[in-house]
């Protein structure tokens, strides 16, 4: 009897179709190689010269030969001859090839299986056998790599294959004639073969294609890689008996990842140094300075009293208290810069009790904020109101308190996580609310509303437009840092930086010191990714001069809560009405954005700089509908810069300040 063996027809089409399959693989990678031209770029960073990644694809394995024997225990009454199957491979790689090299080293170590199912055989009592097999290997690949096409990621790869055999199971099924279908099956026979070679040494031949996954503008970069790999049969006999080889074909792809260093050669020469300096240094300038009351009084982390950093009267001193004179009451410890400005924030509630002594009808609301909770809230509140009280005078009546987890604008944000602490300070306080006129800026209205300016006398020291501007444009790519070297014409050296933005500003006094004029010699020092530097020099001129007497500059500020952009709808107003119209005719705004130190630097500096240009669009929208040209305007975001910021960044007082747009006005020349 003669029995149709229809898996046969089967298998043999599904190993032709699969080998088809992956020959149009192989073909597409190929032709892709060659068509597909990348043009090379400047880019900051080389392509990295060692990548690590790794790999993972299916083995189409394609038996060949014959096998009978499986061990001593099994020998079928027929040999099979041809099977095909799909296993895994996995492997860790290495790869190392220089970025002006064709040439290259590549390392795949890892799992490798060579599954696979027979032809289906008939023995002679017309009973059909099934046979299928599962040797692995853990595989050591090395393979030379060659890029033909120096502007593609195309790639051809060969090399020896060394395999050590970890599996080599095998399942023998013996099944029943067809004419006697009540016959009793015959187990299924699972087990190991016999005289499987422990190591196979073959070889490996195929083609790549890198897809980069980022740009070459990032130091660390990513390569998905995908391959094909043929490994013949020479060397892939998998036991010592008999004649039984595979073929693989191996269709699969590898993540790789590296990491660049700094291109500076291509980027070393655009580097442009430059120094801009004000044709004549101001020492120092009188200003009047409106300046904006902050509503808040912070607290120290695990205190309800009242910080020693503000100015607390006793009683018999209200009667000589006076807004305009604030010199004379001054905190116990103050130091840093604008020491003016601070000293008239830390009287902020004997400003404010002496406003409410003058304006009977006034009423306020203290919300205390507190971390631990609404009730240590309303007892940090309830120690303001104490001193108003106690203090001024103040009937209690017109004074309400409340108690907060959080301000009804905190600082941290849901979801934070970064510099937590200092944002959780600036949420520790008391907040003043008033529905009162008198007590708050003007067009300002609402419990949110800020406390009216206070209007104080300052001599500014090194006021902005007279500060040197050095500035290294291309920097930021080519060097890691720079500094300068300031030598005069006595050869004395001021060594300044180093810097890591592209533009510095300096007060050209700190450069003169005493002298009234000078010739300095500055040369820019950029330190290149390998350490070397490179020297760039300029000259300059500097000549100090002292305003007239008469000449007095205008300051004024506009506040913002931490992460806010609307403090410029609540000011438009005031800078319309209030600034613009103290800009005298061939005047000159100068406008500068500060941030505080929380966040990141360069988005601070792009933050400063944002709000500093919104400010300067609604006075010039306001100049123009006065039909006015004659105003010239200078505008700089300084972000976080600790040496330019108007405050120190030690309390949340000071952080909350520095959150600042400033508007000087100064006088024509």
């Amino acid at each position: 009897m003669t029995i149709k063996n229809n898996n046969t027809g089967s298998r043999q089409a599904w190993s032709a179709s699969k080998l088809t399959l992956t020959s149009i693989a192989l073909s597409t990678l190929l032709i892709t190689g060659i068509q597909v031209q990348t043009q090379a770029q400047d880019a900051p960073f080389t392509k990295p010269s060692w990548w690590f990644g790794a790999a993972a694809g299916a083995n189409f394995n394609f038996y060949r030969g014959s096998t009978q024997k499986l061990n001593a225990q099994l020998t079928p009454p027929v040999a099979f001859h041809n099977g095909n199957g799909v296993g895994l491979f996995a492997a860790p790689l290495i790869e190392y090839r220089r970025p002006e090299s064709r040439w290259g080293l590549m390392l795949q170590t890892g799992y490798d299986s060579r599954r696979g199912t027979f032809d289906q055989q008939i023995t002679p009592c017309d009973c059909p056998v099934d046979l299928s097999t599962k040797l692995s290997y853990i595989t050591v690949e090395p393979s030379l790599r060659f890029a033909p096409f120096k502007a593609s990621g195309f790639y051809l790869m060969g090399g020896p294959r060394l395999a050590f055999n970890v599996k080599k199971e095998f399942r023998y099924e013996l099944g029943i004639n067809p004419a006697y279908p009540d016959q009793e099956k015959n187990p299924v026979v699972n087990g190991d073969l016999s005289d499987v070679k422990q190591t196979l040494l073959s070889m490996q031949v195929g083609a790549g294609y890198d897809i980069p996954l980022n740009s070459q503008d990032n130091r660390n970069q990513l390569i998905l890689s995908p391959f094909v790999t043929y490994q013949p049969y020479f060397g892939q006999s998998p036991r010592s008996i008999e004649t039984m080889t595979v073929n693989t074909l191996r269709v699969g792809a590898a993540l790789k990842f590296g990491r660049g260093k700094a291109n500076t050669p291509t980027v070393v020469n655009n580097v442009q140094f430059s120094v801009d300096s004000p044709t004549n240094i101001t020492a120092d300038r009188r200003v009047r300075e409106t300046f904006p009351l902050r509503n808040y009084v912070f607290f120290n982390q695990g205190s309800t009293a009242i910080p020693d950093r503000y100015v607390l009267l006793e009683k018999d001193q209200v009667k000589d208290f006076k807004e305009d004179q604030l010199e004379v009451f001054t905190p116990k410890t103050l130091s840093g810069r604008s020491e003016r400005e601070m000293a008239v924030y830390y009287n902020v509630l004997n400003i404010l009790g002496d406003r409410m002594g003058k304006n009977p009808a006034s009423t306020i609301t203290l919300v205390g904020s507190s971390e631990n909770g609404p009730q240590e809230g309303k007892v940090m509140a309830e120690t303001v109101k104490s001193y108003l009280v106690n203090t001024f005078s103040i009937d209690a009546s017109r004074i309400s308190i409340e108690g907060r987890n959080k301000p009804k604008l905190p600082s941290e944000q849901p979801g934070g996580t970064k510099e937590l602490e200092l944002l959780r300070e600036g949420d520790r306080r008391v907040s003043i609310e008033s529905n009162s006129p008198a007590l708050l800026m003007e067009f300002q209205s609402g419990p949110e509303a800020a406390l009216k300016p206070v209007e104080i006398m300052a001599i500014q020291e090194a006021p902005l437009d007279s500060y040197v501007t050095f500035t290294t444009a291309g920097s930021a790519k080519a060097y890691t840092s720079w500094s300068m070297e300031i030598t005069d014409d006595k050869g004395v050296v001021q060594n300044l930086g180093p810097y890591m933005q592209e533009t510095v500003s300096i007060p050209g006094k700190s450069i003169l010191g005493n002298r009234p004029k000078g010739t300095y010699l500055v040369t820019m020092l950029g330190t290149k990714e390998d350490g070397t530097i490179e020297k760039k020099v300029a000259t300059v001129n500097m000549v100090l001069w002292t305003p007239a007497k008469d000449e007095e500059g205008q300051r004024y500020s506009v506040l913002y809560e931490f992460n806010d952009s609307k403090a410029i709808t609540t000011y438009e107003k005031y800078l319309t009405e209030i600034v613009t119209p103290k800009i005298p005719q061939g005047g000159k705004v100068i406008i500068h954005g500060h941030t505080d130190v929380i966040g990141d630097e360069g988005k601070n500096r792009n933050l400063s700089l944002a709000r500093a240009n919104d400010v300067k669009r609604i006075i010039e929208n306001s100049l123009a509908k006065a039909g006015r040209k004659d105003v010239k305007f200078e505008v700089q975001g300084f972000g976080e810069d600790k040496n330019l910021s108007p405050f120190n960044n030690k309390f949340p007082e000071e952080r909350f300040y520095n959150r600042t747009v400033i508007i000087d006005i100064v006088p024509g020349k």
